[in-house]
């Protein structure tokens, strides 16, 4: 079955009697009672970032997930975003994303949803670290030409309300020409929090190198695969692969953002990333008009 990624799973025991909303958008939350619950408070913008992390394992496994990776060492990949993602402001799921910008973050289109937020500098997501950032996303730009059924233009620019702070654990990260073409055998990495290969999740930002493969191997899973706008990523003959919750995510060869993980079958190591040298035109449209 085709996957974006996306673990829908909201009806946790642990929360079911709690609804948790944004009063004011992420300057104070409100958390209301439910049948079993007697709390009734508002928590200061002080406390934000403890909740928001505490609240990750809770309320979605929608996580990236990073089979056959290793942890990587705290903060040395500043660039990478974590983005929570409502359509209802009830129900929460979580993208991964890049910095770009001082003022922009990049992902996949099918993460677009009305209400988004940012979390920046962020290695250790069971505990509020110094480092991490948590800003609202001001203005969605996904690709005008993105499609549902085959993902084909599936990136995203999010234009962030306030202006991060760069810092040792929260830098940008380079983009490509629009001639760059990523080759196949060449070997990249692409990075986050979630299952490792024993099936149970990591708190702790962790790596993976993946090779990119012909367009032959994705042509023959994928019917819609567009080498033009796509890369084909994974050895299908390996255990290493972003899987379910890795939407978005950024594909890193070289030091360069080279492609965004889109979708892919849970039967393959291969999945299908947007090709980003493709968009570098649009890309550039988006943020010189903001």
């Amino acid at each position: 079955m085709l996957s974006s990624y996306v673990d829908n799973r909201h009806n946790l025991e642990e929360i079911r009697d709690m609804i948790i909303e944004p009063a004011s958008f992420l300057t104070s939350w409100v958390i209301k009672p439910g049948k079993e619950t007697k709390i009734n408070f508002i928590l200061s913008e002080k406390m934000l970032p403890i909740l928001l992390l505490l609240a990750f394992p809770l309320l979605s496994e929608a996580f990236i997930v990073t089979r056959g990776g290793t942890e990587t060492r705290p903060h040395s990949l500043p660039y990478m975003a974590r983005i929570g993602i409502s359509a209802d402001n009830l129900k929460w799921d979580f993208c991964a994303g890049f910095l770009v910008r001082e003022d922009f973050v990049m992902t996949a289109a099918h993460c677009y949803r009305a209400m988004s937020y940012v979390i920046l500098g962020a290695h250790n997501s069971t505990i509020s670290e110094p480092t991490i950032q948590v800003i609202p996303v001001h203005q969605h730009f996904p690709h005008p030409e993105f499609k549902t059924d085959t993902f084909d233009n599936d990136i995203m620019l999010l234009k962030l309300k306030y202006t991060a702070q760069l810092s040792m654990a929260v830098k940008t990260i380079a983009l490509p020409q629009s001639k760059d073409w990523v080759k196949p055998k060449q070997v990249c990495s692409m990075a986050g929090w979630g299952k490792m290969d024993n099936d149970r999740y990591s708190g702790t930002l962790r790596e993976v190198d993946l090779e990119v493969q012909e367009k032959k191997i994705c042509n023959q899973t994928y019917s819609h695969y567009n080498d033009a706008t796509q890369l084909c990523v994974g050895n299908p003959w390996q255990s290493k692969s972003a899987e379910m919750g890795d939407l978005g995510g950024p594909l890193v060869c070289n030091s360069v953002a080279q492609g965004i993980v889109s979708h892919g079958y849970n039967t393959t190591s291969t999945g299908v990333y947007t090709r980003i040298s493709s968009f570098v035109p649009w890309i550039s449209r988006i943020m010189n008009a903001s």
